[in-house]
């Protein structure tokens, strides 16, 4: 049966297809939609980690014990999962380990635009890479094989186009894996002459499956009649190349992106006059051919930032561009900000009067950098707010104690914040944390994590009492305020930063876009008190516009929530 598919939707049918039994991950755009998809199967036991470290912990441990697993995550992710990631790589598997990354070319939901190519070459574990949804889903399924055959786990790289797109899948039936017998092997505690072992097998295991680059249909050679010039290619930009190239040009295009053959690539060169390489991100494949001696040209043609096109692939190449349509119309910007009814408004608001240093971090309220707010001053990684904001004040003691803070949201705090705040109790430093409790994961799209109460599939699960949690590690004051009340929030934040110890501002409201919150009915403006003083547009509600003299309310937007109702000294917004 053919259907057409989104490609991480086929990942997750290969994972099926696979006998896939267990699947941890953390949600991240653009990976998200592989687990929840896989969830839709009842053969699948499927949930969300803590975090990405967790999760491939978790993954692995369920290879140990003899079954096919897998674990899911965006690029970023990665980094988290890198330090079990390694040992594994020495370790070796017996039951098939898949791990699914999808990287961002152009960070449209991601700090960063790092690649992950450069984890499978340093962890030295190969890395498959499909081009749309159905290799999505056959090269998933090879993954599970070439896992157990050469007892790696194995690097699945996805990327938002990829990930996003949609294309025609065949798909199959699922095979029935049986569980492998655990045996008791104290070769696999890594450590002193055991990891050097490790170590030995793992390079003659890269030279086995350098060997199988060469023969593998995985990589695949594409002779048209054109043999002026040869495209070596990989991923999405094999798709782009054939639109911006056609049928006739050679392409060499790697679906094992690592480890990559040799003589595989030297054939190739030796039948077109000169060979490109088109990637995007960094110049693995390019570098790798220069090092077996094959001349390419690559970066510098080829960009090396912002995720690739057709067009932008004809431009740099001096090729015409294909016609597409466009409105004739300048379309105006949409900057990004937080949802009218978003209960992190009250906070950032009440940050900016206060005139506070704000160290963020990762979720939906990084938009509080936006204007007219402009209440965050700088973010790193999951959890990187915590034990920044500790190491800030270290830096400024009494000047920035009572003047600065970290925010961060439920999932981000129980993901990577945990030991941060561990850190300001135990060594003491004078620093406020505010956790936005807003009952789920936002930005990656209303994921369950461990403070909802609910499991990946919305069933009754275990619940981490976020206040409990904060004493049981040493915090004293802890308090818990509605972010919706402003006085509430002003008055909760001058105390604790006024207090000479560490504190923990649990603002909990939840998310105005879960179906289950009630939406209160629109606001009304009364126009003979509304003078478009515009004091209510202070604190950038979507819903509210400023027409003439007086302000207008979206009622398609507004939720009731009543916070620009505190902002007015005329009383002219009214329920």
């Amino acid at each position: 049966m053919k259907e057409l598919m989104l490609g991480n939707k086929a990942v997750a049918r290969g994972l099926y297809e696979a006998g896939c039994s267990v699947i941890s991950s953390y949600p991240g755009t653009p990976s998200t939609e592989i687990t929840e998809e896989a969830a839709k199967y009842p053969e699948i036991y499927c949930e969300w980690a803590p975090n990405e470290k967790v999760a491939l912990e978790v993954a692995h441990g369920t290879t140990v014990g003899g079954k096919r697993a897998a674990c899911c995550m965006k690029h970023v992710g990665l980094n988290v999962a890198a330090d079990p990631l390694f040992t594994i790589s020495y370790q070796g598997v017996e039951a098939g380990l898949v791990i699914c990354v999808a990287d961002d070319p152009g960070m449209f939901s991601s700090q960063n635009e790092q690649d992950s190519r450069h984890y499978a070459i340093a962890a030295k574990i190969p890395m498959l890479e499909p081009s749309d949804s159905q290799e999505a889903l056959d090269f998933t399924k090879e993954a599970f094989r070439l896992s157990e055959e050469y007892h790696t786990p194995i690097l699945l790289r996805m990327c938002t186009r990829i990930s996003h797109s949609q294309s025609i899948v065949e798909v199959g039936t699922r095979e029935e894996v049986p569980a492998k017998e655990y045996v008791k092997d104290t070769q696999r505690v890594m450590m002193t002459t055991n990891s050097l072992k490790a170590h030995y097998r793992v390079e003659e295991r890269t030279q086995a499956m350098t060997q199988l680059a060469e023969t593998t249909p995985l990589n695949r050679m594409e002779m048209g009649e054109d043999t002026s010039i040869g495209i070596i290619t990989s991923s999405t930009s094999y798709q782009y190349v054939r639109e911006v190239f056609g049928d006739k040009a050679c392409v060499l295009k790697l679906g094992l992106s690592w480890p990559m053959p040799v003589e595989k690539i030297r054939t190739f060169a030796a039948q077109v006059d000169k060979v490109l390489v088109v990637e995007e991100l960094e110049p693995i494949i390019e570098n790798h051919c220069r090092q077996i001696g094959v001349a390419v040209t690559g970066k510098e043609v080829i960009p090396m930032v912002d995720e690739l096109t057709q067009g932008r692939i004809s431009r740099c190449l001096g090729r015409p561009e294909k016609a597409a349509v466009a409105l004739e119309d300048e379309i105006p910007g949409r900057p990004p900000v937080m949802c009218a009814g978003c209960p992190h408004r009250g906070v950032f608001y009440t940050l900016s009067k206060n005139k506070c240093m704000v160290y963020g971090d990762i979720g939906c309220y990084t938009l509080g950098v936006m204007p007219p707010l402009n209440a965050m001053d700088l973010n790193v990684c999951m959890g990187a707010s915590c034990s920044g904001l500790h190491g800030f004040n270290l830096a400024g003691g009494e000047k920035t104690e009572k003047h600065s803070v970290a925010v961060i949201g439920d999932s981000t705090f129980v993901h990577s914040g945990i030991t941060g705040i561990t850190d300001i109790a135990y060594n003491q430093t004078n620093s406020t944390i505010i956790i936005l409790d807003n009952s789920i994961t936002g930005m990656t799209g209303h994921q369950q994590n461990p403070t909802t109460g609910k499991n990946l599939r919305g069933e009754p699960a275990g619940k981490v009492d976020l206040e409990a949690l904060c004493r049981a590690v040493g915090f004293r004051r802890v308090r818990v305020v509605d972010p919706n009340n402003l006085k509430e929030m002003d008055k909760a934040l001058k105390e604790e930063l006024a207090a000479e110890e560490p504190s923990v501002i649990i603002t909990r409201s939840p998310c105005v876009m879960l179906k289950e919150v009630p939406k209160a009915p629109p606001l009304k403006v009364d126009l003979e008190k509304c003078n478009g003083c515009s004091l209510c547009m202070r604190i950038g509600c979507p819903a509210l516009s400023l027409r003439g003299d007086h302000v207008e309310i979206d009622n398609t937007q507004c939720i009731g929530c009543q916070v620009c109702m505190q902002m007015c000294h005329r009383d002219a917004l009214i329920v």
